[in-house]
């Protein structure tokens, strides 16, 4: 999946020059994005206070909810951003995010209605893990330092899982109403899949743009180093959190 740059000392024109501009504003977005990745995963104190206080069925309620974490998730979008970051066909794009979908909404609902219970630390390391392994591949790391290329559909369904599961975490933190769960809770996935098609098609937009000039796969590399440093960052901010807890 992963592309390597021309290597050419022909001098910028004015077209790489776009090019570079958009790409910046690409990185300026990631870049921004890191601080608030370690923060990416949790639920505001409002939306807590309605969670708590909601009894039975909300379902318009809980599809904004969903939609709302899926937009504001950084840590999700962060690695979106790398899994289609070399995707140029609309089928590739399709084909990797449902299988980001399938894992994400079966630990979600499993995790919340199954009650199966994970250290919410380790769970968000992992999903860090996730950034930082798809920069590495975009970057060709694994065949080029390992001789090997895992299997990419295979990672994003299964780091899908792990994301699904964070969010399921953290809800599990809160004193859901039993009363009309079910309803609650598909609701709310549905809207998380709302939120991801919208983030994914400005994501689509921006890197559709990039494309077009003949910067892109130079600046790609830094791009995707920017991608795993944001990786890194939030690994290290949940690994602080799970020994200090």
């Amino acid at each position: 999946m992963h592309a390597s740059t021309d290597g050419s000392n022909r001098p910028p024109d004015r077209r790489s020059h776009k090019g570079r501009g958009l790409l910046l504003v690409l990185l300026v977005v990631i870049a921004c994005s890191i601080p608030e990745a370690a923060l990416a995963h949790g639920v505001s104190k409002s939306d807590a206070s309605f969670l708590t206080g909601n009894q039975g069925s909300a379902w318009l309620a809980f599809l904004y909810l969903g939609a709302k974490h899926m937009v504001t998730g950084y840590d999700h979008l962060l690695f979106l951003v790398g899994v289609i970051f070399f995707l140029y066909r609309l089928k590739d794009v399709a084909i990797y995010v449902s299988l980001f979908t399938v894992g994400h909404s079966i630990t979600l609902l499993a995790g919340v209605l199954g009650g199966i219970h994970a250290n919410a630390y380790i769970v968000d390391a992992i999903i860090g893990l996730s950034v930082v392994y798809k920069a590495f591949d975009n970057m060709g790391g694994f065949e080029r330092f390992l001789g090997v290329q895992p299997n990419t559909k295979a990672a994003v369904a299964i780091f899908g899982l792990f994301h699904g599961f964070g969010l399921a975490t953290k809800l599990q933190e809160i004193n859901l109403s039993p009363e009309g769960l079910v309803t609650n809770m598909l609701s709310f996935n549905i809207g998380v899949e709302i939120g991801q098609l919208l983030a994914l098609s400005a994501i689509l937009i921006a890197l559709t743009a990039c494309r077009r000039h003949t910067s892109f796969l130079r600046h790609a590399f830094v791009t995707n180093t920017l991608l795993m440093i944001g990786g890194f960052l939030l690994i290290g901010y949940q690994l602080t959190g799970y020994f200090t807890q």
